[in-house]
């Protein structure tokens, strides 16, 4: 492997040791850190680190002890947990993936730390998982949910059925041994939200009523990539997305923008309470801007599909976007803005780190590392 890409390993393990704390693992170190352990944050960046390396176990049963501990009675798991008083309530909820995290994370550590933790947190799962199958207001076999409860909580755009909520659903029924239930799922979402003619998965849909049915056509990348990663796309798929990626370069110059084309005033998807949230600018934020951690998710596809050289080449790519800085080099920050190239958002951020993990294992084995 070269060099910038080894050197981009030790730096992000640094950058996860800041996030490291007693209570858990925080979704960034600082300036202004997160002070909180998030279901969602926390897991992404540890099923990535420890792909990697043992180092982190402490940190990652910590975590998910943290988010079991705090979970509401009815069985969801938080979003995040406070720990410095930064919010107003310890633990705060009203999202969907932050659950599937948790249980895609319990089988994470699982399959790398043995089952112990496993074990001790059998209900907690069981309740996560139950929990999520009463999402299901449409007796359709797929969740739904409602506007910002997953990670793109400062765009109000999606609800309903939700690709990347489906795709989280249908590794959570892998990883809780729902063998049963794979095919139905995978046909049902496949029917809502696959499109034959655009060739990838429609970010999100809602209800059928002829020429009244909402839905909208713009690519999720992490969506479409944790379909791919979690086999749920098959490889014909898994084709027709990565190239339509390549395509439209939705992977330049970094891995890689979050949604293709930006939403812009004027366009079908826009609505005018866009303009007051934190993408409601093209090419900004959620709005098509380039977030490191999805291209971890990229870099794995691309593993899974078994095109390595395209791989290597974009975990360089991935390398250098976190080496970016506004002051200083490997700032591992938030975003990129995929027009001037400069790093956005915060910095240290975890997940930036852990997805660089995950990408840089895939390379190096030739294998997905979320294989179930």
């Amino acid at each position: 492997m070269q060099e910038p890409i080894l050197h981009a390993t030790h730096k992000a393990i640094e950058v996860i040791k800041k996030c490291s704390t007693k209570h858990g693992l925080y979704a960034s170190a600082g300036p202004l850190p997160y002070t909180q352990v998030w279901g969602r944050d926390s897991n992404i960046t540890l099923i990535g680190a420890t792909a990697h390396t043992k180092e982190f176990e402490g940190v990652f049963r910590k975590t998910l002890e943290t988010l079991a501990s705090k979970q509401s009675k009815k069985g969801q798991i938080p979003n995040a947990v406070d720990f410095v008083g930064s919010i107003d309530k310890p633990a705060t909820f009203a999202t969907i993936d932050s659950s599937l995290w948790f249980i895609f994370g319990e089988h994470f550590y699982k399959k790398k730390f043995g089952n112990s933790l496993w074990k001790k947190h059998a209900k907690n799962i069981e309740a996560a998982m139950k929990w999520i199958d009463f999402q299901d207001a449409g007796e359709d076999l797929l969740p739904e949910q409602q506007p910002t409860s997953d990670w793109m909580d400062c765009f109000p755009h999606k609800y309903g059925h939700v690709l990347n909520t489906q795709a989280l659903y249908y590794a959570a029924l892998c990883a809780t041994g729902r063998k049963k239930e794979l095919k139905a799922v995978k046909k049902a979402i496949n029917s809502y939200l696959w499109s034959e003619k655009l060739g990838y998965y429609l970010p999100w849909r809602w209800k059928d009523h002829g020429k009244f049915s909402e839905k909208e056509t713009w690519f999720d990348s992490l969506g479409n990539m944790l379909a791919i990663v979690f086999g749920l796309a098959t490889k014909k798929q898994a084709k027709r997305i990565l190239d339509f990626v390549k395509r439209k370069g939705i992977a330049m110059p970094y891995p890689m923008r979050a949604i293709y084309p930006p939403i812009k005033k004027g366009s079908p998807e826009w609505k005018d309470y866009y303009s007051d949230s934190l993408a409601g600018t093209p090419n900004e934020y959620l709005n098509a801007g380039i977030w490191p951690y999805i291209g971890g998710f990229y870099v794995a596809a691309l593993v899974k599909a078994k095109r390595f050289s395209d791989a290597e080449a974009a975990l360089e790519s991935l390398a250098k976007a976190n080496s970016l800085g506004k002051k200083l080099d490997w700032d591992f920050n938030e975003w990129i803005h995929p027009i001037t190239g400069e790093p956005e958002g915060g910095r240290f951020q975890a997940w930036s780190a852990g997805g660089y993990l995950l990408a840089y294992e895939a390379v190096k084995r030739k294998t997905n590392p979320l294989e179930i």
